[in-house]
Formats: C-alpha cells, sequence, structure tokens
C-alpha cells in the first residue's frame, strides 16, 4: 500500500521536523544511514491525519473536504499549518468557511497517495488529485503538486522505471523554471534550504527516491537534507513504497504502535 510508505514517512520525520537543526548545530552531521528511525519520540502528525481522510473519502464516495473536516477535527493538535488549521478550526466570524485559501503548501502532495494507489486508470488519478487538492489548495501549484504526486505513485505501480518517472517529473518541474527540480543529493545537501511550498517539496522528494535503493535509503535521503522531513518523506514515501513493493518488514507494527484505533481502523480497511 503507498499509503503505508507516506505514513511510516511521516512518523520517520516527525521529531526530525522541528529539532534536526539543534542536532546538527549540537552533534554535528551525523551519519544519518545509523539514524534509530521510530523510536518513541515520534509521532503521527497532519500529513498521516489528511492521508487517512483521503482514503476514507475515496472509499465511502463521500466529499473530501467533509471527510477532511470530520477526521481533522479530532485531531487538534497534530501539527497542522496556520492556515489548514484556521480552515479545519474557522472563526465564527468567518462569512465563508472552509473556503479555499489559494495556498501551494506542500499539504496537498502529502495527502494523495491513496488516489495513485487505488485508481487503475491514469485520468482518475488526475482528476481525484486534483478535487483532493483544490478544498484548501486552490492554487495552481497547490494542485499541480498533487496531482504530480498521485501520477508518480500510479507510476511506479504500474512498473514504470526511474527514468520514466522522473521525465514526467520534469515535465511537471522544468529545470529551467523551479529552482531545485533535477538538482542531485550531494548538491542539494548543501544548497537546499527548508520550504514548505509543492513547487520545492515534490521534486526534492522525487529526487530523494531516485537516488534510493530501498525505503530505508530513501528515508535517510530524506533526513540528510535541511527540509520539512515529515512531509518530504510522507510524499516520496507512497512513492517509494510502490516503486520497491514493500516498505519495512515490521511496518505494520510500527504504524498500530502509533496511530490511534480510529487512524488504524481506517488505515486497515
Amino acid at each position: 500500500m503507498a499509503i503505508q510508505g507516506t505514513i511510516l514517512g511521516d512518523i520517520a520525520g516527525s521529531f526530525l521536523e522541528e529539532n534536526r537543526r539543534y542536532i546538527v548545530k549540537k552533534m554535528g552531521e551525523l551519519d544519518w544511514k545509523r539514524y534509530p528511525f521510530f523510536e518513541d519520540n515520534c509521532q503521527f502528525t497532519d500529513d498521516t491525519v489528511t492521508t487517512l481522510s483521503v482514503k476514507e473519502a475515496v472509499l465511502t464516495g463521500r466529499p473530501f473536504k467533509d471527510v477532511m473536516i470530520e477526521i481533522g477535527r479530532h485531531y487538534p493538535y497534530c501539527g497542522w499549518g496556520h492556515n489548514f488549521y484556521k480552515w479545519l478550526f474557522p472563526d465564527e466570524r468567518d462569512t465563508d468557511p472552509h473556503a479555499p485559501y489559494h495556498s501551494f503548501g506542500n499539504g496537498s502532495a502529502m495527502r494523495v497517495s491513496f488516489i495513485g494507489e487505488y485508481f487503475d486508470d491514469k485520468d482518475d488519478v488526475i482528476k481525484k488529485a486534483a478535487e483532493s487538492a483544490i478544498i484548501s489548495h486552490d492554487h495552481p501549484e497547490g494542485i499541480k503538486g498533487a496531482v504530480t504526486t498521485a501520477v508518480c505513485v500510479w507510476m511506479a505501480k504500474h512498473g514504470k522505471d526511474k527514468d520514466e518517472i522522473y521525465d514526467y517529473m520534469l515535465t511537471q518541474y522544468p529545470e529551467n523554471e523551479y529552482s531545485f527540480s533535477g538538482m542531485p543529493m550531494d548538491k542539494l545537501k548543501t544548497e537546499y534550504k527548508r520550504d514548505i511550498s509543492c513547487q520545492t517539496s515534490v521534486p526534492v522528494a522525487l529526487r530523494c527516491f531516485l537516488e534510493s535503493d530501498d525505503y530505508h535509503s530513501f528515508l535517510v535521503n530524506v533526513v540528510s537534507l535541511d527540509c520539512d522531513t515529515d512531509t518530504l518523506a510522507a510524499i516520496g514515501g507512497g512513492i517509494a513504497e510502490e516503486y520497491y513493493g514493500k516498505t519495512l518488514d515490521n511496518a505494520d507494527e510500527i504504524i498500530k504502535k502509533f496511530l490511534t484505533d480510529e487512524l488504524w481502523e481506517i488505515y486497515r480497511k
């Protein structure tokens, strides 16, 4: 399941999202290949909650917005971005509560892996990914981030190789228009700095996958960057899982340890 790769990525990167710079400043650059992922200081975040909300909406046929609000409100302290929190919990004075807010943040891309996994027809993947984004992230770049991520998951599921996935990514994020698109890992490690936009997060997450050998090495690539670790790992995690055909041997055990009963039930559907 692509969502397995997404949720594991979210949990693995959750602690480092806010603490990586402090750790590196205090201890120096670590040997990330030996980093102990999934320690007790990790947790699921909004990436997991929205990913499972998308799955629930697809399986039940209910509107993405309704399910996202219903489930999301059960987890007010899971790390929502400021604008999405305001969308999820609108002020009573708002004249248009839950209106999309023209965002190109990476929240639209982090939640779509199930769409790329579930639908067999590419056109359905594109349509549903756009629908899942537009409820909050209706900026063209926000929609593009969701569609690109979902299509890459779909391509990995359907046996496309890394060159084909990379070529598709470049049609959406041409190197001459997007600063980090096409940049190799060794250069990203010195030049990339944390950014929460789709236009940097999606191509960089793809690069972390493209230069990996398995799911674990994908995670290592993500945390070796000064980045939004949980979300980049969530975006690329579904692609890596579908491409490699597995994540970790004890994946479900890890996920069950961290999820609530409600979220675990959706995950297992």
